[in-house]
């Protein structure tokens, strides 16, 4: 949390208002079909209470401590969830029911939106099995760890194989479990290449689908891009491990090859990295050849599909070539495919690896 005392500027409060506004146009015209008048926004002094929809003077307001302590993902999530009480009292007029009463949870379940009156997704908790998979996983990523090449990698595709089974085992009951999203990284005003190859690998291998969505930078007043995650909790458990791992791990291949070939600025950064992500992405591909032979073969689901087209139903693809120095990105590709994804993150770079569920570390 920050201090309470932190204050935006007024250009800024307006700024942030104004993007609140965009964004409601933006959810009516694309989850509520645009049936919806758009009301005035406010701020207000509140702890307890992140947003709320009054009927009367046709008004939202959200807290200021909504905007300091909270990322970007997290308003619009309020912003939404007041929106679907706007849905249900000015469109389908249901103003005989409590707030959170059946109108409502329907308007949010087809949108794929959270109908908890705290308005905002809530981590359910793990069943025993779950937990067990996951403290497995955990235990076989720290035996990659390990300072015999052979072992390591024996023990990263091992807990690549059980991720697989485990998904395979379950996808029935995947829907019933429930499906959440979660915003990975910081949101930045430029998605690179390394980025986007980033998002690939975890909808390729970890069991989710990724979008990147604009987010209002509140502090600076301005926009950025954020990658999005949608998938079971366990899974985007591992989905912001693996994004953590392979962010800062890229930062540190990078600042070694600086050392080892006397690079003094970092204008091929970009193209190394890039090329980590490429090369890891090969190592990954290999490997599940290595299981479908086996007869592990995953073929989506059909569930999360319709969880993540709710939340976004109009998508747009947009593909950009390759750009940047050739040598550095073929020496990034070769570190990346020796990349052996383990439990731990050190390097010289700084920073760190996320961790895997509230047992990793």
């Amino acid at each position: 949390m920050n201090d309470a005392r932190e204050q935006l500027t007024a250009d800024l409060e307006a700024a942030a208002l104004r993007a609140l506004a965009g964004e409601w146009e933006t959810t009516n015209r694309n989850l509520f079909r645009g049936l919806m008048v758009r009301p005035t926004f406010g701020l207000i002094d509140a702890r307890g209470l992140m947003g709320r929809w009054m009927r009367a003077p046709r008004a939202m307001e959200f807290a200021r401590a909504t905007l300091l302590d909270h990322p970007w993902g997290v308003v619009v999530e309020v912003l939404k969830h007041e929106m679907a009480h706007q849905y249900v009292d000015e469109v389908l007029g249901r103003t005989d029911e409590t707030a959170h009463g059946p109108a409502f949870q329907a308007v949010c379940a087809d949108r794929g939106l959270d109908a908890r009156a705290a308005g905002v997704p809530e981590e359910r908790a793990r069943s025993e099995g779950e937990a067990a998979v996951l403290d497995r996983i955990r235990k076989l990523l720290a035996l990659a760890e390990s300072p015999n090449e052979h072992e390591a990698q024996a023990a990263m595709n091992a807990a690549q194989r059980l991720m697989l089974k485990y998904n395979l085992d379950t996808v029935a009951g995947r829907a019933a479990r429930g499906y959440a999203h979660r915003h990975l990284g910081e949101a930045t005003g430029r998605v690179d290449e390394a980025a986007r190859f980033l998002a690939h690998i975890l909808e390729e291998h970890f069991f989710v689908e990724c979008i990147w969505v604009t987010v209002w930078r509140v502090r600076e007043g301005m926009r950025g891009s954020v990658l999005e995650a949608c998938g079971t909790p366990e899974s985007l458990d591992m989905a912001a491990y693996v994004h953590s791992f392979l962010h800062h791990t890229a930062d540190g291949l990078w600042e070694q090859h600086k050392r080892l070939h006397q690079i003094r600025g970092d204008r091929d950064r970009r193209a190394y990295r890039a090329g980590v992500m490429q090369g890891f992405l090969a190592k990954l591909n290999t490997e599940r050849r290595s299981n479908q032979e086996k007869g592990l073969v995953w073929v989506g689901d059909p569930a999360l599909e319709t969880y993540y087209r709710k939340r976004h139903p109009y998508v747009r693809t947009i593909r950009r070539a390759g750009s940047g120095n050739a040598d550095a990105r073929a020496h990034g590709h070769a570190a990346g495919r020796n990349l052996v994804l383990h439990k731990g993150v050190s390097s010289s770079g700084g920073g760190g690896g996320g961790q895997l569920g509230p047992g990793g570390g």
